[in-house]
């Protein structure tokens, strides 16, 4: 018999010592279901017995093990399958999985076990079982129940378990410090949880949740709360949501003003792009909007430097015509995803070269500008200095050796690199070997710069994320050194000094000002964003992926504190880390990775994409794209949670009570529902306030969670059969899920506009605005008010669909580009066509 089962899961735990215990013999082969030797396993753990036959059931399993050695299964493995389990894994996992509501839970299970240890040596009374087994397992990943406080008896029984000989053996197989329930999600091809019940134990149905054995989670609530939510659910006239032409800031009235890094313009945006910057900044503004702040978004290509000449050479095109094409790709990508931009711009205008030069002229001024002479890699076939992409070469960091690692990065190990110290470098465009000379540039004084810069650090950073403290603090501890800001080429903003009128700006000195020559373009009263009156405070967040945090938190900032005239400076820099791809890493100059076109080519709703990439938001560490999980979440939290409640609450409404809501005369059990729902509320706010888009998700889904749990208990299909009292519950029930639904609805808006529009027109309703300060539910919807017509709003993704846009995306974007292309004989004419002209092209841009 062979256990196939992932590092670190604690089913395979539980399986591997139960067989040890029963004496099975049974090997165990750790794997990971990306190897392609194991492509039809679906499921970790998995045991193949000795015939062939594959069982992937632990429940399956449990009974072949068990049954076959004539041992009874006991209720304690039920109560270990359908309570602890769910419990230990949200209250253990991170990010999406995770459940804030799981800890009370947990502290009765617990309370329970201890309890049951109190009178009897092992869980089902003297003798030890599979369930001790099985129960001490799940609780293994926690070590020694770090946290849980009076459980002598649980911590006695834990460590009698351990000590078994058979657990021994086990635990060298598959070490305690390696168990971690998230482990679950990498043991199943086709995503989700499919080893437990999903929240059982944490769900819905608060009354009923642990039966008669434990304390449930409505009994957490307090009777504040429950009197908070009935002096709450009231009707007041709402304010309409009304956006001015030109939004400007406000004295004495919160103002936010909102950037999203400017996506380079030499490509196509991919999944990791969108979410790290301009998704993530149009969900916050729509909340920052609904909370009733003066509210504005900007962001634009970034279209000069190296990036946009090399897209320009492998293109045959100049620089402008790249920008041209790249800024409308970009734009119709943006609109699709349904980004409402303010204003979307572009660095090459007027306006960006007016402030860009003026801002050079007072640093220098200021006396934080110097001269120094820089060794550079000059082409002597090309006939010019060679800027950091149009280099490469080996990289020369230790143990990594690749061979195309860029003049100012290695895409391998992911260092930065110096294009002087590449091993073998050769030019870009003609690919032989440049030489060092000296070529004079300026630079930004940054040690000058740096007493103020920390100083203002030490204010500004408690409105950052951790990655953004972090990555600043180690510039700040290695001491700032000068920065050049000129470079040898002709696609950029001229530099206004004299001698050096034939380079250009940097494009990281020239692209941060895009944020205010865009807002120029947006408003002539653009400086009351950017440099506010006395008595007038302006909140400006910037949306980033984690590499471009030192530009907005040290070179940005270090100018307009030089420049000193009262600029706006980062108050919240909210950074991500990198969203994979499957099991590598998107890349755009790879070409590697599902990208904004693609999307849009599946038939999977723009808004679907928003809510999985904004559950998926690598906030605190890494996380992954996987189209299997984008299918779990659409399947399981769309539409088997948030649109089942909607549908159905709607639904009964036009069925049973021609369209209208009916009166409501609330309960203690509709408080309780609305005090467990006005946490879910504020939690949502709380998290919004902060960015914080994937625990935003967690709570709006455990508000319909709810919902759907109250309607399947309160059961007003059965009601409406009975007595005139009980008709009259059914209509309150229904009347209450009608206000919740419209609650959901208006927070769905930031996440899933065009989805929440179609809620409003299924409620008859209009958006109403969050009170970020007072997070109660309200009276929404009065009795008597006539609703639309309810329609499903999501619909299911098959395996099937899913597994052929697996393989119809699999390929890099280069390779889709090629399938698509004309034929071969097409394709070599214009490769002979793009080497004829690629030196004259070169040359124009000299």
């Amino acid at each position: 018999m062979i256990l196939f089962t992932n590092e670190g899961n604690p089913i395979g735990l539980q399986l591997l010592v139960l067989a040890k215990y029963l004496k099975r013999p049974i090997f165990l082969q750790q794997i990971t279901l990306t190897d392609a030797k194991f492509k039809d396993l679906i499921l970790l753990p998995t045991v193949e017995l000795d015939n062939g036959l594959r069982l992937f059931s632990t429940a399956a399993i449990y009974k072949y093990l068990l049954m076959y050695e004539g041992y009874p299964r006991n209720e304690w493995l039920e109560w270990g399958a359908t309570l602890l389990t769910p419990a230990l894994e949200h209250y253990m996992a991170t990010g999406h999985r995770a459940d804030s509501r799981a800890g009370p839970v947990l502290n009765a299970l617990v309370k329970k076990l201890d309890d049951t240890l109190s009178v009897s040596p092992f869980i089902a009374g003297d003798k030890l079982t599979s369930a001790d087994l099985f129960i001490w397992s799940l609780l293994a990943p926690d070590g020694t129940l770090k946290g849980a406080q009076n459980v002598e008896h649980l911590h006695s029984w834990y460590n009698k378990i351990k000590a078994l000989p058979e657990v021994q053996e086990a635990l060298k197989e598959l070490p305690i410090s390696s168990l971690s329930f998230n482990a679950l999600q990498q043991g199943n091809r086709y995503g989700g949880l499919a080893h437990v019940q999903l929240r059982r134990g944490i769900s819905q149905d608060t009354d009923k949740v642990l039966a008669d054995s434990a304390p449930t989670v409505a009994d957490t609530v307090s009777d504040e709360e429950i009197n908070a939510a009935r002096e709450a659910f009231i009707y007041t006239e709402p304010k309409e949501l009304v956006e001015p032409r030109t939004v400007l800031p406000k004295p004495g009235e919160r103002n936010v003003l909102i950037t999203s890094a400017l996506p380079y313009v030499n490509n196509v945006p991919h999944l990791g792009n969108i979410i790290g910057c301009v998704l993530s900044a149009d969900i916050f503004a729509r909340y920052s909007r609904a909370a009733g702040y003066n509210t504005l978004l900007i962001c634009g290509t970034d279209e000069y430097g190296t990036a946009t000449e090399n897209k320009a050479l492998a293109e045959n095109m100049t620089p402008r015509e790249i920008c041209d094409k790249y800024f409308e790709l970009h734009n119709s990508i943006y609109r699709w995803f349904g980004i409402g931009f303010d204003y979307f711009g572009r660095t090459t205008t007027p306006e960006q070269t007016e402030i860009v030069q003026e801002a050079f002229k007072d640093v220098y001024d200021a006396g934080y500008i110097l001269t120094e002479s820089v060794e550079q890699l000059l082409c002597q076939k090309c006939d010019r200095f060679l800027a950091d992409r149009f280099v490469e070469g080996t990289c020369p960091h230790p143990g990594c050796g690749y061979e195309d690692a860029r003049g100012d990065q290695c895409d391998k190990c992911g260092k930065l690199v110096n294009a002087t110290e590449l091993v073998r470098p050769r030019c870009k465009v003609c690919n032989t070997a440049p030489v060092l000379r000296s070529s004079d540039q300026l630079f930004l004084d940054l040690p000058k710069a740096e007493p103020k810069l920390r100083e203002w650090v030490d204010r500004a950073e408690q409105g950052w994320t951790h990655n953004a403290r972090v990555i600043t603090r180690a510039w700040l501890r290695e001491g700032l050194k000068p920065r050049c800001i000129t470079r040898d080429l002709k696609w950029g903003i001229p530099v206004p000094h004299k001698n050096f009128e034939q380079k250009v700006f940097y494009v990281w000195f020239d692209a941060p000002f895009g944020y205010v020559s865009i807002t120029k373009r947006y408003t002539k009263d653009y400086l009351q964003w950017w440099q506010p009156a006395p008595g007038t405070d302006v909140e400006l967040f910037q949306f980033m992926a984690k590499d471009n945090v030192p530009f907005h938190s040290v070179v940005w900032p270090s100018v307009l504190l030089a420049i000193n005239k009262g600029n706006t400076l980062v108050s919240h820099i909210m950074a991500t880390e990198y969203l994979n791809y499957e099991d590598g890493k998107f890349s755009k100059s790879r070409g590697i990775g599902v990208f904004g076109n693609d999307a849009q080519e599946t038939g999977i709703p723009a808004d679907v994409w928003r809510f999985y990439l904004a559950s998926a938001r690598p906030e605190g560490q890494d996380s992954s794209f996987s189209w299997t999980d984008l299918a779990a979440r659409n399947n399981s939290e769309l539409l088997n949670n948030l649109g089942n409640f909607v549908n159905r609450a709607l639904s009964f409404c036009e069925r049973n009570f021609d369209s209208k809501l009916p009166q409501m005369d609330l309960n203690h059990n509709d408080y309780l529902l609305l005090a467990l729902i006005n946490r879910e509320l504020r939690g949502y706010i709380n998290s919004l306030e902060k960015a914080k888009m994937r625990d935003g998700i967690r709570h709006l889904l455990s508000i319909s969670r709810h919902g759907n749990g109250y309607i399947q208990y309160q059961q007003p299909w059965a009601l409406l059969k009975g007595s005139d009292d009980q008709k009259s519950r059914a209509g309150t029930i229904i009347g209450l899920s009608i206000n919740i639904v419209c609650l959901l609805a208006n927070l769905l808006f930031p996440f899933m506009p065009t989805t929440a529009r179609a809620v409003f027109a299924q409620l008859n309703a209009k958006q109403t605005p969050l009170d970020a300060n007072k997070p109660f539910a309200t009276l929404l919807l009065r009795p008597g008010h006539k609703i639309g017509t309810p329609s499903p709003l999501f619909d299911k993704l098959d395996v099937s669909f899913i597994e052929g846009l697996k393989a119809r995306f699999g390929g890099s974007q280069a390779d889709k580009e090629a399938v698509a292309s004309a034929g071969a004989a097409a394709a070599a004419s214009a490769a002979q066509t793009f080497a004829a002209n690629h030196l004259k092209v070169f040359k124009h841009f000299c």
